[in-house]
């Protein structure tokens, strides 16, 4: 984990993460407020509105990776601002598979930083609307040709509730999301998705080819849907390895060949 919190963020969280196996020696604690945001979502939990963003110790963070986390085979370059995921990427010394994350805020203001990221990465990760806006084409095919032609060898698109499609220059692959019944909050479900997809990827110790790439994105969706189910880390917090392998045997009967 890298990343910075102020001195309000509570220890009990510092605990969980410890609980949960997580290395939190890139964890930044300065003086002042945590990161904040607000924002509301509509009935249908997908629309959503921003009401409040306070960057707090965020604004002049610069992330600086311990020791230990520099000879790290697999890097996800979370949805931080391009130059700061081109500083991340100078500090790591020959990773084997590097996957970054975007958003609208970058592309519309910081578009020739963040292509660069894009030309050094393997694979790039953003949503549907994202993938439009980067591109100028409509159709996610065409999309994904030109974010390709951009460097990375990968391109995923997220598509909400309709699952993912991971793009190559061999072809494509649909993941589908895990249709649960009740979802309470979506916040953070992309996060817990890429997440989820680099740590499987990570379980293999070896650059990963298609068939891994496809693997991995079944225990990132199904992770994801976990993350959906409850506020915050609530579902998150006491998930295990036999809850994700239960789900996603579950998903995969579900989009089986017909007999």
């Amino acid at each position: 984990m890298v990343g910075v919190v102020g001195t309000d963020f509570p220890r009990s969280c510092d605990e969980v993460y410890r609980r949960l196996g997580i290395d939190t020696s890139g964890l930044q604690r300065v003086k002042g407020r945590t990161f904040r945001w607000t924002g509301e979502y509509e009935s249908n939990m997908i629309d959503r509105r921003t009401l409040v963003t306070e960057l707090n110790v965020f604004e002049s963070f610069s992330p600086e990776l311990p020791g230990s986390y520099r000879d790290a085979p697999f890097v996800l370059l979370g949805n931080i601002a391009p130059s700061l995921q081109s500083h991340v990427l100078d500090q790591v010394r020959a990773p084997v598979f590097v996957a970054a994350d975007t958003m609208d805020l970058w592309i519309r203001t910081a578009k020739a930083a963040l292509l660069k990221v894009i030309s050094r990465v393997d694979l790039l990760t953003l949503n549907d609307g994202e993938a439009r806006m980067l591109s100028g084409a409509h159709g996610l095919r065409r999309c994904a040709d030109r974010i390709l032609a951009m460097g990375p060898r990968y391109v995923v698109i997220k598509k909400g509730e309709h699952g993912a499609i991971l793009f190559s220059r061999h072809g494509l692959f649909l993941v589908p999301a895990y249709p649960v019944m009740d979802v309470r909050d979506p916040t953070g479900a992309g996060d817990a998705f890429a997440g989820a997809f680099m740590g499987r990827l990570a379980e293999r110790r070896a650059a990963p080819d298609e068939a891994a790439l496809r693997d991995a994105l079944l225990f990132g969706s199904v992770v994801a849907s976990f993350n959906v189910e409850g506020f915050s880390l609530s579902m998150l917090r006491k998930l295990d390895l036999r809850l994700i392998r239960k789900r996603r045997r579950e998903l995969e009967g579900m989009i089986g060949a017909a007999p």
